[in-house]
């Protein structure tokens, strides 16, 4: 039992510290840009091209983009996301899920 599980718990801590070295990034970048809301505006310009023009990306490459390149659906699949979603990014920079500048496209 302990060999099936260690390396899914191992995973799991792996993509948990992507995900908080992504949120350390971003908070990093906007200290750099001086206006957190040009970072969440890029990010948010950058995923809603993601959804327009989704790319086949073998997953072994997701941690190379800027956004998960490859967009699973529900929440437990999002506990193997090298990414956070976008609006728990633009939430953790700006204080809500969306800038408002772009429609959200289904």
């Amino acid at each position: 039992m302990f060999l099936i599980l260690a390396p899914i718990a191992a995973t799991l801590t792996q993509l948990a510290i992507s995900r908080s070295r992504e949120y350390n990034a971003d908070a990093g970048g906007a200290e750099i840009c001086g206006n957190p809301m040009y970072l969440a505006t890029a990010l948010e310009k950058i995923h809603y091209a993601n959804k327009q023009i989704p790319m086949d990306v073998n997953p072994a490459f997701n941690s190379m983009y800027i956004e998960e390149p490859r967009n699973t659906m529900g929440s437990i699949a999002e506990l193997f996301q090298s990414h956070p979603p976008l609006e728990k990014r633009l939430t953790n920079l700006i204080g809500r899920e969306s800038t408002g500048v772009y429609r959200r496209v289904a």
